[in-house]
């Protein structure tokens, strides 16, 4: 997260470690309910009901995101993250999809230009708290760097707008 090492490498890294399996995953997501941090809901409403779209851009994993989505009426066309990879017989590991971009450095950044392509965007603002977020400022025309759970210096210096949580944000969204 604070990008001493390139993204692809620290995610392989990462899951051989872990070495998931298909029942580890699916016992996690029983037994771990996804809490939010306090606000992001709001600003998330805020935009839907302003027919603003989100996207949810991660080096996470679909199989842990799509649920949030879900929840928050954010269609899973637009996430864009990782897919563990199961054996379909045994459900052991195999791998992760690395034609996904955000498998990758500056996969967001380029996530970040097909949308604004796509969709002809005049502008496109991001929210992260990783050295993979700054990557994707520019082709983002802001980058808030958020610190409500951690504080990386490199992102508390490289964002254009620094939050520690969510509602500061709703309060400005609010002004406009």
């Amino acid at each position: 997260m604070g990008g001493s090492v390139p993204f692809d490498v620290a995610l392989e890294n990462r899951l051989r470690i872990i070495n998931p399996t298909q029942t580890i995953l699916n016992n996690f997501l029983k037994h771990h309910p996804f809490y939010f941090t306090p606000g992001i809901e709001k600003v998330i409403l805020y935009l839907q009901s302003r027919s603003i779209p989100v996207y949810l851009i991660s080096g996470g994993f679909t199989q842990m995101i799509y649920p949030v989505a879900d929840y928050l009426k954010i269609s899973r066309d637009n996430v864009y993250a990782n897919t563990i990879l199961f054996d379909k017989h045994t459900g052991n590991y195999n791998g992760f999809d690395r034609t996904a971009p955000t498998s990758r450095d500056g996969g967001k950044a380029e996530v970040i230009r097909l949308l604004k392509s796509k969709y002809n965007y005049k502008s496109l603002i991001m929210v992260g708290d990783g050295a993979t977020d700054l990557q994707a400022r520019p082709p983002a025309d802001l980058m808030i760097g958020y610190g409500g759970i951690i504080v990386r210096e490199t992102v508390a210096k490289g964002a254009d707008w620094f939050v520690r949580d969510f509602h500061t944000v709703l309060e400005q969204l609010q002004k406009k």
